[in-house]
Parts: C-alpha cells; sequence; structure tokens
C-alpha cells in the first residue's frame, strides 16, 4: 500500500483516487468509486490521504464513521507557500494555484460562507468540485517542489503537515461537539439579566440598570450608545474619550457603578443570551466552526459563536455527560518558553527548563525575587512595550538574557524596514503595509544560525509611527506565531495518543493555549498523561532538543467554570 493517495471528489458522491509516488504524482493507475466514503473506507493502511480540502472531503468520512490519521490539505498548504514568499492575500484556491503554475488568468478565492447557527455541519458541507483530478495532483507536485526554495525545507515541511493535522481536529471537535447544558445556561440567564419582557426588549435587570444610569445623569440616556454616554459626561463638566472600563471606573460619578454592571451584561445579553442558545446549541453540544490558522499568527478563529470568548460566569453551562469529566488543560506560560527555545537564550532556556512558575524563577535570576517586576519585563519584550518602567525593566532582562531579546529586537527591527518576519516552522508575517513595493519587502531573507534575523541595512530615514506599529507586531509575530505552530504538534501528537490509546476520549475545546478534552471518569488520568506527553513532544519535534519544558496545568471537572 502506498504511503500517500491522492482523493478527489466527483459528482454524484463519487471519487477519483490514486496512489502517489515521491513526486506528487500518481505512482498506479487513477481509479474511480461511485461511493468516496468506501473508497477510503475500504483503504485502512493509506498513510496519508493529499485532498483539495479538508472541509470538502473530512466531514463527509465522519458522518459515515470514518476516521483518517492523517491528510495534506492543498489549498491549506497553498496559502502557506504564498506567504513564505511575501505573497500573502493573493488567491489560495487549488484553481488559483494551478492556473499560476499554467501562467493562466487566476481566479479569485470563493466570498467567505456565513456561519449558519445550529448547524450540525455547516462549516463542512461538500464544495462543487473545481477542477480535474489530474489538475489538482499537478499542483501538489508543484509545491513538494517549491517547498525545496523555503528557508528551511524540512520546517515548512513540517508546518503544512502539523496545519492539515489542525484541519482534522477541527472538523472533529465540530462533529463530537463541546458538552453544552441549556437548562444550566438558561438558570444562568436568569440570574443575572432577570425575566425578559415581550417582543425581545432588555431583560429587567438591564432596564433597571439604564433607569440608574440616566437618573444619575438627569436625562434619558441609551447606556449601549457610546456616543451617548460619552456627551452625558460631557454636560456633567467630565471630558472622556471612550466607555472602556479603564477610562471611567476611577471616575467620581454615580452613573459609573450601573453603566460598568450594564455594559457587563449587555456583553453577555448580546453574545451568549437567550438567542445564542437556541442558535448554536443542539442536542446538548456547542459546535462551533472553528478555523485553523484564521489570523495571520496562526492562532485559531471561529466562524460564528463567539467559542474562544465564552466568559466565565456561562461556562457553568459546559458540563460533562453523566459519569464523563472534563480535562481541562492550560499551558503554564507558553509564549515565554517559546521565546526561550526559538531565541536559544541559555540563560532563559534553564529557567525555562522546569515546571515550576517562569516568572518566579526568572524574578529570583534578575529581578531580585520582584516576580511583577520580571513578569512586565519579559511580556514588555515580546509585546513591545519598551518605554518608562518598562523600558528599565527590559534593559534588566538585556543584561540576563541578550540573546532573547535581541531576538525579538531584530525581528522588530526588520518589520520597521518592510522585511518579511518568520515563525520558527516558516509561517510568514504578511509584507508591511505600504511596503510592498519596496526592494526588501517582498524577497524572503535567510535565517543565520540558531534562527537569528539578519543584521538590519542602513536606516533609510527616521521611522514612521506605522513603522515602529508594525515593528511591535512583527516582535510578537515571531514568537506567538512560534507558540501556534507548537500547539498545532501539541493538537495532532494528543489526538495520536487519544486514538491509539483505544480511549473514548474526545478532543472538544481548544484555544491558543487551552485544551478540554470529555472523557470517561475512569480515563481521566490516561487523558492528563497524555496532554503532558503530547506537550513535551510537541517541543521536542518543533525546537529540537533543548532543556526547554512545556507544561500543562491540568483540572479534572465535571463543569469547565470549575476550572479556574
Amino acid at each position: 500500500m502506498a504511503e500517500r493517495w491522492g482523493l478527489a471528489a466527483a459528482e454524484g458522491g463519487g471519487a477519483h483516487l490514486a496512489p502517489l509516488g515521491g513526486d506528487g504524482l500518481p505512482a498506479g493507475d487513477v481509479a474511480y468509486e461511485p461511493d468516496l466514503v468506501e473508497a477510503v473506507r475500504a483503504r485502512p493502511d493509506v498513510g496519508r490521504w493529499v485532498w483539495r480540502s479538508t472541509a470538502e472531503i473530512y466531514p463527509r468520512l465522519l458522518a459515515a464513521g470514518v476516521r483518517v490519521e492523517r491528510c495534506y490539505d492543498i489549498e491549506d498548504a497553498e496559502l502557506l507557500l504564498l506567504g513564505h514568499d511575501g505573497r500573502y492575500g493573493e488567491p489560495r484556491s487549488a484553481a488559483a494555484a494551478w492556473a499560476r503554475l499554467h501562467r493562466a488568468p487566476v481566479p479569485p478565492d470563493p466570498r467567505p460562507r456565513s456561519a449558519e447557527p445550529g448547524a450540525q455541519s455547516s462549516l463542512f458541507e461538500p464544495a462543487p468540485v473545481q477542477m480535474e483530478f489530474g489538475a489538482l495532483l499537478e499542483v501538489y507536485a508543484d509545491q513538494l517542489t517549491r517547498y525545496g526554495t523555503t528557508t528551511h525545507p524540512d520546517r515548512m515541511r513540517l508546518l503544512t503537515a502539523s496545519e492539515s493535522a489542525g484541519m482534522l481536529v477541527a472538523a472533529e471537535m465540530h462533529r463530537d461537539g463541546l458538552p453544552w447544558r441549556a437548562d444550566v445556561h438558561r438558570a444562568v440567564l436568569d440570574e443575572l439579566l432577570g425575566e425578559r419582557y415581550a417582543g425581545g426588549g432588555e431583560p429587567r435587570r438591564m432596564a433597571e440598570l439604564a433607569d440608574e444610569v440616566s437618573a444619575a445623569f438627569g436625562r434619558r440616556v441609551r447606556p449601549e450608545l457610546a456616543a451617548d454616554v460619552i456627551k452625558a459626561f460631557a454636560q456633567s463638566g467630565i471630558r472622556v474619550k471612550s466607555t472602556r472600563r479603564w477610562e471611567i471606573e476611577g471616575i467620581a460619578h454615580p452613573a459609573v457603578r450601573p453603566l460598568l454592571q450594564y455594559k457587563k451584561l449587555y456583553r453577555i445579553w448580546t453574545a451568549n443570551g437567550w438567542s445564542w442558545l437556541q442558535d448554536w446549541v443542539r442536542d446538548g453540544r456547542f459546535r462551533p466552526e472553528y478555523q485553523p490558522g484564521g489570523t495571520v499568527s496562526g492562532r485559531w478563529t471561529t466562524n460564528g459563536g463567539g467559542a474562544l470568548q465564552i466568559p466565565k460566569v456561562i461556562r457553568r453551562a459546559v458540563v460533562a455527560d453523566e459519569g464523563w469529566r472534563l480535562v481541562v488543560a492550560d499551558a503554564a506560560q507558553m509564549e515565554p518558553r517559546v521565546l526561550a527555545a526559538v531565541s536559544r537564550d541559555r540563560g532563559l532556556m534553564e529557567v525555562a527548563g522546569h515546571d515550576g512558575d517562569l516568572y518566579t524563577a526568572l524574578s529570583d535570576r534578575a529581578f531580585s525575587g520582584d516576580r511583577a517586576h520580571a513578569k512586565l519585563a519579559l511580556l514588555g519584550a515580546v509585546y513591545g512595550q519598551t518605554s518608562g518602567d518598562g523600558l528599565k525593566n527590559l534593559a534588566a532582562l538585556r543584561r540576563r538574557f541578550p540573546d532573547a531579546v535581541a531576538y525579538v529586537d531584530e525581528a522588530a527591527k526588520a518589520g520597521e524596514e518592510g522585511r518579511l518576519v518568520r515563525t520558527w516552522l516558516g509561517r510568514t508575517s504578511p509584507p508591511a503595509a505600504g511596503a510592498e513595493d519596496s526592494d526588501e519587502a517582498g524577497i524572503p531573507q535567510e535565517d543565520p544560525p540558531h534562527g537569528r534575523f539578519p543584521e538590519a541595512g542602513p536606516s533609510s530615514g527616521p521611522r514612521s509611527s506605522d513603522a515602529r506599529a508594525w515593528g511591535r507586531f512583527t516582535r510578537n509575530f515571531v514568537v506567538q506565531g512560534s507558540a501556534a505552530d507548537w500547539a498545532l504538534l501539541m493538537l495532532a501528537a494528543l489526538r495520536q495518543a487519544l486514538h491509539t490509546g483505544g480511549l473514548r476520549a474526545e478532543l472538544v475545546f481548544f484555544q491558543h493555549d487551552e485544551v478540554i478534552v470529555h472523557c470517561p471518569r475512569d480515563e481521566a488520568p490516561q487523558v492528563v498523561e497524555a496532554i503532558r506527553a503530547a506537550g513535551e513532544l510537541a517541543g521536542r519535534i518543533a525546537f529540537g532538543e533543548t532543556p526547554v519544558r512545556f507544561p500543562f496545568t491540568t483540572a479534572v471537572v465535571e463543569c469547565y467554570a470549575d476550572a479556574k
């Protein structure tokens, strides 16, 4: 049996398929089978399926109870390869890739489809076949060749493989769903918001708070309208630029307390209220549409439903099935540990080489035991907070951990100069706005040893505020994006461990540093160990053998809200 098989959906539910050689082209006869699902089911030993899009194929397989071990998502790989060449934003469909290969007019990508609330598989409905099977394999073969032109071909291959694994995880999580108790959710809403009024207006508690705000200002004010609130403050002799909590909570005015309470309840009512519950929860499950690599840094997003912003109070509705548990695991201080691994800073790798609190260990090394200052300094280095106290803290960090600080400094400088920066595995930042015409903007840069960025050339003049802002983005990109690379490998390893271990456990939720597994109660210890092992394995695969550890803080609970 060949390690890789190409697969394409055909009209009427059938499929074209063929074993593939090392060049990506057919190594045997191309077959047509009338049932795509049965064609895959009959070949359980295929090492990796190569297809146009996981969203097109895999949900049909899952619906029939067919699970695959590995896949190669051609369109996702095209997105990553285009980005590496500084061509982020160009059409990434297989049809567009084929057109570029043949110097033909390049079709635009289809418009993104809006989410369908409550649908069981709205993200994963089959799309019409847009190209011939042979043309699809031409694109795949060309991609295999293009890896050889990337800065680190092996890393780039690993990145695309892990992204494809993430697509499988996303489809499976959508299929299984996050356990959700609608009765508990309704009780929480009744407790927080009070009774609903006929006609869909604000619930009782919000209406009462709105009246309190108006009474405090001495006139009718609509607290959900920021412009109305800002005007009301101005008429009271108080100038504010926004109604954000950090700006108004210190103001001595009787409207502040009810206004802040109203804003909190308004977010719950609009984002996770009764309408959300009716739209998104079916049969005891919340099935969001996960978008792996939905941001340029590789972090996931969701297409509707707000799964990655579930308020803690609403998490009370996330309850395990009877006899089951939720294993909730947070990667402990993931991004600082990733910085240690990618910068190869000996001192920071030693600090990150333990499972304990990284900031405490850092403070003992460089900040006289002041954990708060140590945390501010390290996060300031990553996020670009380099003024005021942040600058002083950064100086102390630079003295003790020069290679770590230099790594993000050089990424920032590259961004300011319009050059591309990359994560450890090769995910590439978009070109800076306005940098597309620069001589350097679209040219991939070679990485010196140990992943360090190239020395910048002579400055072309004063750095604009836009350039500095982009530098802050690229400073964070190389760390946050490398953390997303690690997370993909962790998910792939965890998925494989749960399956090969013969467990009934289901991976049901993921955001950039947190994962939830729903499992029978007696499987929880095995799941905790599987998560720990997956994190360590991902670190070795992504960054090689380093002292850096990637521990998790885990909780085995019946209710998600109890995990924090």
